[in-house]
């Protein structure tokens, strides 16, 4: 079975936030700055390796690679979002209205499209936030919104993103598709995210569903889950369910159990690998025959498969 997991937040680069070339510097930015959290507060912090991609005993891990991979998309996305909204609060609003703050509409020269940042102040430290878009290239087109959220003085929030939003503000661009929301508490360290997407698979529009939680402790130690309801293989169409439990200590030495079913597949299959704190593989074990048992259980940095 191929364990094909595709991702495709990197499209999250919504618009120009050349706002800075065209307005003042603002020496008292509005406090909606100091609550929407910086891309860093809601990174996903895995001990890193750049180590080659080979699979056996000593080598680096397989799925501390997959591992990897999904958190460097994640980070990516969550970043492109949070940038583009605190490039533009660092700015005057362009107009205030009792307790509603617009930023825009503004645009590039050069830009297919224009864009507008509304912030309504709740009360208690608290805001609700949008991001509308509106194409330059079609006549008449109206603001509709990419990105929308709330965010507290108690470092917690939600954001949504609208993929085909952003291409229809955008399509030069962008050229994603589906609705990513994001869930955070940053006093506790976690971080939600559900994806509705759709993949081109062979030319073939497939809708695919993803969902995510990450925690993480003062020490640097992180507990990832990660799950997809979609078309995963190439022996059909059916939708699989796949999930992938990543554990890793401060140390960086870490576990992967992983679990697939439903769909195309006639069995339940499990797979278990650990690593070692240099991200090297020291254990390996699957129900599905895809590659042979390897290494020493006891050499794991977490002895349990567990599986949500």
């Amino acid at each position: 079975m191929s364990k094909r997991i595709p991702f495709a937040l990197a499209t999250a680069a919504l618009l120009s936030t050349g706002a800075a070339a065209c307005v003042q510097t603002n020496d008292d930015p509005h406090p909606v700055s100091k609550v929407i959290p910086q891309a860093e507060d809601v990174r996903i912090k895995l001990p890193e390796s750049a180590a080659s991609n080979a699979f056996t005993i000593g080598e680096l891990a397989e799925w501390y690679v997959t591992t990897r991979n999904v958190t460097h998309d994640l980070n990516g996305g969550t970043a492109a979002v949070l940038v583009v909204i605190h490039t533009i609060v660092q700015f005057p609003p362009t107009s205030v209205s009792g307790d509603t703050y617009v930023w825009g509409p503004h645009h590039d020269a050069l830009e297919p499209s224009e864009w507008r940042l509304t912030v309504d102040e709740l009360g208690g430290g608290s805001y609700d936030w949008r991001l509308d878009g509106r194409s330059r290239t079609v006549a008449g087109a109206e603001f509709e919104t990419i990105v929308d959220g709330t965010s507290s003085d108690t470092g917690t929030g939600n954001f949504t993103l609208d993929f085909d939003a952003a291409e229809r503000v955008n399509p030069i661009d962008n050229d994603g598709h589906g609705v990513i929301g994001a869930t955070y508490d940053l006093p506790a360290r976690t971080l939600a995210l559900a994806v509705d997407a759709v993949e081109d698979r062979g030319g073939t529009p497939t809708p695919i569903h993803y969902d995510y939680a990450y925690a993480e402790t003062a020490d640097g130690a992180g507990d990832m889950v990660f799950a997809i309801f979609g078309d995963t293989d190439d022996a059909g169409p059916a939708a699989e369910e796949v999930t992938v439990r990543s554990r890793w200590q401060g140390t960086g030495a870490g576990r992967a159990d992983v679990r697939v079913r439903g769909g195309d597949t006639s069995t339940e299959i499990t797979a278990s690998e650990c690593w070692d704190t240099g991200f090297r593989r020291v254990f390996y074990v699957d129900s599905g025959e895809w590659v042979p048992t390897e290494g020493d259980l006891a050499s794991c940095a977490f002895a349990d498969q567990d599986l949500p």
